[in-house]
C-alpha cells in the first residue's frame, strides 16, 4: 500500500516536472487514437511528440524489455553466457498466454530463451530466465524495479517478469522510451536479436510480433504488448539516414490499428524531424577583451556542438544572445568559462556556457604599466560578437 502511494506521488511529481521542462519544446501537432505516445530521438533524447507520456499504464509484454535488459547486462558483464542453460520449472511450463512451448524439466540455453522472449514473446521463457537468475520470479521482479529506478524510469514498478496483469506492474510511455534507449545504446550487438523475424523451438516456428519489421526496411526492434486491460501497444525503433527514432504506443483498439498507427507515426517522425546543428563545434562566437594579457582578446566558443532534433520551421526561427563576463583578466586558461549563449527555441530559452578557445598568458610586469595607461586613456576594448 505504501509502495503504491509512493509510486503515485512520483508520477504526480514527474508530470509536473515534465510539464515545466517540455513547455515550449519543439513538438509536432499530431492526432492519434493511441492513448499513450512517446516519440524520442535516440541520440539526443529530445522528445519529438508525447501524449499522456507520464500517466500510469499497463505495459503487458513490453515489460519483457526489462527482463531482456537484465539478461543483456549479465552477458555484457560476463557473468552469463549465451550457451548457459536453465531448467524449465512447472510454473514456467504451465504459464498461459504467448509461449515458446518449453518442455517441463528440460534445460534451455540462454540464447534460445532470449529469442523465445524477444521473437515469440514467450511467458514461459521469461519465467525460466527470472528463476534462473534470481531464484524466484518475485525476486527477479524486485531487481527489475530497482534497475528501472537506476535508469531514471521513476514511474515504473514490476510485479513479474512477463508483464502479466497484476496490481504492481505499471509504467509510462516515457519510461519505456528510456528503457528502449538504454537497450540500444548499451548493447548494440545483442540488440540485433530484436530484428530477427522468426524463431523455431520444439519444431514450432513463430514469427516476430513487431509489425514494423515487415513494413519498414529501417525498423529493427523492439517489443509488442497486449492484454485486455492495456490494449495493443508497441515500443519500436528505426534508423534512417543516420537518425534513429524510438516510438512508444499503447492503448490502441486492435492489432490492425497498432500496425497502421506505428507505421504512420514512425514515417511521419522521419519526414517531420531533422537533427540540426545550431552551433558548430569550435565555432568562434565572439572575441572577448582580456585585461593585462599578451593578447588583447580571446576567441570564445561553445564547449561542444549544440544540436537539436526539431521541425525545420523551428530551426529557422532560433535566435541567439551572447553575454560575456564584463571583466576578464589574464591569465586565461583554455576552456575557462567566460560567458553564456542563450538560444530562443520556440517559447523556451536555453543557456549554454561559452569558453576560451585558447589560453592567454599574463603580461610581464613592465608591460602592464603601458597597458594600464592605454586602458586609462582609450578605455577597454569592446567585445566582437559573431554574426547570426
Amino acid at each position: 500500500m505504501i509502495g503504491n502511494v509512493a509510486l503515485k506521488f512520483r508520477v504526480m511529481v514527474a508530470c509536473l516536472l515534465m510539464a515545466v521542462m517540455c513547455a515550449g519544446a519543439a513538438q509536432a501537432e499530431i492526432i492519434t487514437p493511441s492513448q499513450y505516445v512517446m516519440i524520442m530521438d535516440h541520440e539526443t533524447g529530445d522528445v519529438l511528440y508525447e501524449k499522456n507520456a507520464d500517466l500510469p499504464m499497463k505495459p503487458a509484454s513490453m515489460a519483457k524489455m526489462m527482463t531482456i535488459y537484465l539478461i543483456f547486462k549479465q552477458i555484457k558483464d560476463a557473468s552469463l553466457r549465451l550457451d548457459d542453460k536453465f531448467i524449465v520449472s512447472e510454473k514456467a511450463y504451465r504459464k498461459g498466454g504467448s509461449r515458446t512451448f518449453l518442455e517441463i524439466g528440460s534445460q534451455v540455453s540462454v540464447s534460445d530463451l532470449l529469442r523465445g522472449i524477444i521473437v515469440q514473446s514467450g511467458n514461459d521463457a521469461a519465467i525460466v530466465v527470472a528463476e534462473g537468475l534470481a531464484g524466484t520470479e518475485e525476486a527477479f521482479a524486485e531487481e527489475m524495479t530497482l534497475t528501472a529506478t537506476k535508469l531514471g524510469m521513476m514511474n515504473t514498478a514490476f510485479g513479474n517478469a512477463t508483464g502479466w496483469p497484476d496490481e504492481i506492474t505499471t509504467t509510462t510511455a516515457r519510461d519505456l522510451a528510456i528503457l528502449a534507449r538504454a537497450i540500444i545504446t548499451e548493447f548494440p550487438e545483442l540488440y540485433k536479436i530484436f530484428n530477427e523475424k522468426s524463431f523455431t523451438y520444439n519444431d514450432i516456428k513463430q514469427g516476430n510480433r513487431n509489425p514494423l519489421l515487415y513494413a519498414l526496411d529501417h525498423a529493427d526492434g523492439l517489443k509488442t504488448g497486449h492484454t485486455e486491460e492495456s490494449g495493443y501497444g508497441l515500443t519500436a525503433s528505426a534508423e534512417r539516414d543516420g537518425q534513429r527514432i524510438i516510438l512508444v504506443l499503447n492503448g490502441l483498439g486492435s492489432n490492425k490499428e497498432r500496425k497502421q498507427e506505428s507505421i504512420r507515426l514512425m514515417d511521419l517522425s522521419f519526414r517531420t524531424f531533422r537533427k540540426f546543428t545550431i552551433v558548430e563545434q569550435f565555432e568562434v562566437l565572439a572575441n572577448a577583451p582580456v585585461n593585462m594579457g599578451e593578447q588583447t582578446t580571446v576567441p570564445v566558443t561553445a564547449e561542444k556542438a549544440i544540436t537539436r532534433v526539431m521541425p525545420r520551421k523551428d530551426f529557422v526561427g532560433i535566435t541567439r544572445r551572447i553575454e560575456l563576463d564584463p571583466d576578464i583578466s589574464a591569465p586565461v586558461a583554455k576552456g575557462q568559462q567566460l560567458g553564456s549563449i542563450y538560444l530562443t527555441i520556440g517559447d523556451s530559452i536555453e543557456r549554454f556556457p561559452l569558453v576560451a578557445a585558447n589560453a592567454v598568458e599574463e603580461l610581464p610586469f613592465y608591460a602592464k604599466i603601458g597597458a594600464f595607461f592605454k586602458v586609462l586613456i582609450f578605455g577597454h576594448e569592446a567585445p566582437v560578437v559573431g554574426s547570426e
